[in-house]
């Protein structure tokens, strides 16, 4: 089993920090603007949402029909976890939803806000913790739970070095 270095477990610490540094500053009207791309890596797009003040993410789709962003809100100082699928017909868009994280069995309780992208159901969760991100980019799966059971379970392959790269990413958004 490949073990995570600790030059990407820094890397990944220190960008949350400067995520939730700029968060106070960069606060103000979010514009409906699309995603421009960055780069790639492995099974994972590298992308800047403009909406959130550049912040930088890494998105893929899955074979369940999920689309699953990991990245930097620099508007809200924090990290997010957002995931699409259509078959998520019953989301109220902006209720909150209890939720349950697995990540290779690990549990992290949240709270899940209900949104709509181009009419697909997603839940959008922030996160402020940088040893999320950190095991998210570090496990193997994610799978994530509401009150009904498993809604998705997601494999992370190449999530340790697309997020690596979006740090750079992020560096370069200054």
């Amino acid at each position: 089993m490949l073990e995570p270095d600790n030059r990407g477990k820094v890397q990944i610490m220190k960008l949350a920090a400067i995520a939730l540094a700029l968060g106070a500053t960069l606060a103000g009207p979010v514009l409906s603007q699309s995603l421009e791309p960055w780069g790639s890596s492995d099974y994972w797009d590298v992308l800047i949402d403009p909406t959130l003040g550049n912040g930088c993410l890494i998105q893929s789709t899955f074979t369940d029909g999920s689309v699953v962003r990991i990245g930097f809100d620099r508007v809200e100082g924090a990290g997010y976890v957002t995931a699409f699928n259509e078959a998520w017909g019953d989301i109220v868009e902006g209720e909150w939803y209890p939720v349950l994280f697995a990540l290779d069995g690990a549990e992290y309780e949240a709270e899940a806000r209900g949104m709509y992208l181009e009419g697909v159901p997603g839940a959008d969760i922030l996160f402020d913790n940088p040893d999320f991100l950190y095991d998210i980019a570090a496990k193997y799966t994610m799978t994530l739970y509401n009150e009904g059971g498993e809604v998705m379970s997601i494999d992370l392959t190449g999530s340790m070095a697309a997020l690596e790269a979006a740090i750079e990413c992020q560096e370069e958004m200054g």
